[in-house]
């Protein structure tokens, strides 16, 4: 008998629209309950990002590579990459993926 890992599934979050100071706790327990699995954020319907919620995100950013899961956002809206630009943050950082 052969063992064989499955990858575990990926966790779809769709970032709400307004990602501002009332969105950060919200937005941190939802990634904290996904923590240790691959996730994927959703970044469409975004309009607007604030400074604390552009914070989370970084640090989930980081805490999905330190833990060696997948972390994306996926479909960024042109509000979302124009908030980043605004803030100097590279795309990249946060392992963006245009749709296919």
């Amino acid at each position: 008998m052969t063992d064989v890992e499955t990858a575990p599934a990926t966790t779809t979050l769709p970032l709400p629209a307004i990602l501002d100071l009332a969105a950060a706790a919200p937005l941190t327990e939802r990634l904290l309950a996904a923590r240790g699995g691959d996730l994927s954020l959703d970044a469409a319907d975004v309009l607007r990002v604030g400074g604390q919620c552009l914070q989370v995100l970084l640090a989930a950013a980081k805490t999905w590579s330190a833990d060696r899961v997948s972390f994306e956002i996926t479909r960024p809206s042109a509000e979302f990459v124009e908030a980043l630009q605004r803030f100097g943050i590279e795309p990249g950082i946060l392992a963006m993926r245009e749709p296919a």
